[in-house]
């Protein structure tokens, strides 16, 4: 479904990486591994499309991402390092804001109950400022269930969750997986409890 061929990306004159190259296919979790600084979010952006590699291209059901960018990010759900939420709305208004910006259309019921999905229940008007880090990125990861996407790209998506957050998360990347769907995920937190096809993929650090 995703593959990245002979990928080259530098930054502030260092090689991250050079003639990279994996695919992914329906119905496989691919787990990227590595120390900061390795290019884990930069493979990540350039799997995406948001950024360019140096040399190489990414395809996609074997055709170049830039070729058909609007049908390849329908597709997609990317959630990145930052939650893209704003502070001054609501976790209702983020995910509204958020769903236009989409052109993804759904009823405030189903915003709802995606809220409710992530144990948001009773805050859904309060501003995002006055939410704890777990709960902002629960907002976040409640648009899992509201964009239909077969490729989920996932930059740290554990970060700040609790036990409990941890375990829902996981859940539903394994059943996206049985399903048919495609995750690749950076986390520092072991990936062992996700069941399923899934491999890793390690990176190193070039000096």
């Amino acid at each position: 479904m995703l593959e990245a061929c002979s990928l080259t990306c530098s930054k502030r004159d260092r090689t991250l990486f050079e003639g990279l190259s994996l695919n992914v296919s329906a119905g496989e979790l691919l787990y990227l591994r590595g120390p900061n600084g390795a290019g884990k979010t930069s493979l990540l952006r350039i799997l995406t499309g948001l950024s360019e590699p140096d040399v190489g291209e990414v395809k996609y059901d074997g055709k170049n991402i830039k070729m058909f960018a609007s049908s390849f990010h329908k597709a997609l759900f990317y959630l990145g390092h930052k939650t893209g939420n704003s502070n001054a709305l609501s976790a209702l208004d983020n995910l509204t804001f958020w769903l236009a910006q989409h052109n993804v259309s759904q009823p405030q019921e189903a915003i709802f109950d995606a809220l409710g999905r992530v144990g948001l229940v009773g805050v859904e008007d309060v501003p995002v400022r006055y939410l704890s880090a777990g709960q902002q990125r629960r907002v976040a990861l409640a648009r899992l269930w509201l964009k239909p996407a077969k490729m989920w790209i996932l930059d740290e998506p554990f970060t700040a969750l609790d036990v409990k957050g941890i375990d829902l998360l996981e859940h539903t990347m394994r059943r996206h997986v049985e399903q048919g769907g495609v995750v690749i995920t950076t986390s520092h937190q072991p990936l062992s409890s996700v069941a399923g096809n899934h491999r890793i993929f390690d990176l190193e650090y070039r000096y």
